[in-house]
């Protein structure tokens, strides 16, 4: 079995966290909005197959998460308050905490908004600082050596726009010692109108298969 978050032969665990601010199913567990969380669903694993060099590829689970329709209230900095970072559990934290330490593979499904992530995606990553301080199991040992990746829509030409929500999500990998496999481009305005993005669906299908590196800072020596 490989180990959590390489991408050489062995189970994956994915969770698929998708930050749309569109209109949302019921369930927490579905995916939704514009983003390329269908895309990814459809191309990215097969029950068996073969990765980058023939390594095989295994996918244990999927586990969807849809952050805008999970009950988490407003992230609350308080590293520099009188108490601590709060208790864990409150409304649904604790099942986002859970399947977050759980997995081998995050990928943060995430249109592309004012050149960065969603406001639902953001406070899923600024309760990852929250987690850091929490009492318990490292959160940061939990991550490190996991894989995160990226998959966005976006209705820019140019995929430039969207070097902001790279690197946010490159540092972020960085910062916990994790592997980053790049982001996911897609283009389209309207639900599904992604998969008409030839390009992109056909990057889908080998995307997950590659073996990331290990992220690290620009300035680290």
């Amino acid at each position: 079995m490989a180990a959590p978050g390489t991408t050489g032969g062995g189970d994956r665990r994915l969770v698929p966290a998708g930050g749309s601010s569109g209109r949302t199913h019921q369930e927490h567990v579905e995916p939704s909005g514009r983003t390329s969380v269908r895309l990814v669903s459809r191309n990215a694993f097969r029950p068996a197959g073969v990765g980058e060099a023939g390594r095989s590829v295994q996918l244990l689970e999927q586990r969807w998460l849809n952050l805008a329709a999970l009950r988490l209230p407003d992230f609350r900095d308080e590293c520099h308050g009188a108490g601590d970072a709060g208790a864990v559990g409150e409304s649904d934290e604790e099942l986002l905490r859970e399947a977050t330490v759980a997995a081998t593979d995050i990928v943060i499904a995430s249109p592309l908004y004012w050149y960065s992530v969603s406001a639902h995606t953001k406070r899923y990553r600024d309760y990852w600082s929250k987690w850091l301080r929490t009492p318990g199991p490292d959160f940061r040992a939990k991550m490190a050596g996991r894989t995160l990746w990226g998959v966005t829509a976006m209705a820019h030409a140019g995929e430039g726009a969207a070097e902001p929500l790279v690197l946010t999500l490159h540092h972020t990998a960085a910062y916990l010692g994790m592997r980053f496999g790049g982001v996911l481009l897609g283009h389209g305005t309207r639900p599904g109108q992604v998969l008409a993005d030839e390009d992109a669906v056909l990057r889908a299908k080998t995307f997950f298969t590659q073996s990331p590196p290990q992220a690290r800072f620009p300035w680290a020596s």
